[in-house]
């Protein structure tokens, strides 16, 4: 299948948090630049635009991306929406997936290809665990949406390889450069679109002693849990001064041409 104009919406997950590359917009490549990789290669006339901002809840995506997402006239979508509200210490799920459903019926509307991502399955976190409830429950709800709208889904709560903590950034909160591969690979083989992306041989797993793992698990609370924590008490998100790193379809120019 070729598509000729890929627009993607979300939160850090679509923006490529957690796969750097400098000499791209915002410094990030991520899934979906992936993604776009391939698609380009199949048509002489891609665009590709990414509006997705990190930190963003469903409300703020709905707000400031589905409208500029459809005057672009898609016709492939693709949403990743809703963690950021699940990880927050109140959230009323139905309420989200109301929204949620809504906001897939406008996109749907556009009569382009609707990809939607459920949630992990953070049951291998020790962090995230005490969280899966709602990740389950926020899986069916975008099961429901998505078979209501025509949408393909990428199962992401049964990809069994982001149970290893090598396809995470350092930060445990956001997939690494092999995390990104992965989800592109998934991407693409939910669409039926060919490629030859692999995920290359994992780093050989460290097995720290207790104390080494202490000091680790110190320093990523110090670091990475503390500051998350303090924007959510002042209010504040990592993605305040943060601006869309494709908000219009442009052609994909990779460093390399």
């Amino acid at each position: 299948m070729t598509f000729h104009r890929f627009v993607a919406l979300g939160d850090s997950f679509t923006e490529g948090v957690g796969d750097p590359d400098p000499t791209r917009p915002n410094g990030l490549r991520g899934w979906a630049d992936r993604v776009a990789e391939v698609l380009a290669a199949r048509t002489d006339d891609f665009g590709y635009a990414n509006l997705a901002i990190r930190g963003r809840k469903l409300d703020g995506i709905i707000a400031e991306q589905v409208e500029p997402a459809i005057a672009l006239r898609p016709d492939l979508v693709t949403v990743y929406a809703g963690a950021n509200d699940i990880l927050r210490p109140q959230v009323d799920l139905d309420a989200l997936a109301e929204r949620y459903d809504a906001a897939l019926g406008r996109l749907a509307d556009t009569g382009a290809r609707l990809l939607v991502f459920t949630a992990f399955d953070p049951g291998h976190s020790a962090i995230y665990r005490p969280l899966r409830g709602r990740f389950a429950l926020y899986t069916e709800h975008v099961r429901w949406a998505a078979d209501r709208h025509g949408a393909t889904v990428v199962d992401f709560w049964r990809i069994h390889d982001y149970r290893d903590w090598r396809y995470w950034d350092a930060d445990r909160m956001h997939m690494g450069p092999l995390g990104h591969q992965r989800m592109a690979i998934a991407v693409l083989d939910a669409l039926e679109v060919p490629h030859d992306l692999s995920v290359e041989d994992l780093p050989e797993a460290a097995l720290p002693g207790r104390r080494d793992a202490w000091a680790q698990n110190a320093a990523w609370a110090r670091e990475c849990l503390a500051p998350w924590i303090h924007r959510r008490l002042t209010g504040r998100s990592s993605g305040d001064s943060v601006s869309a790193r494709r908000p219009a379809l442009a052609p994909l120019h990779l460093p390399a041409d």
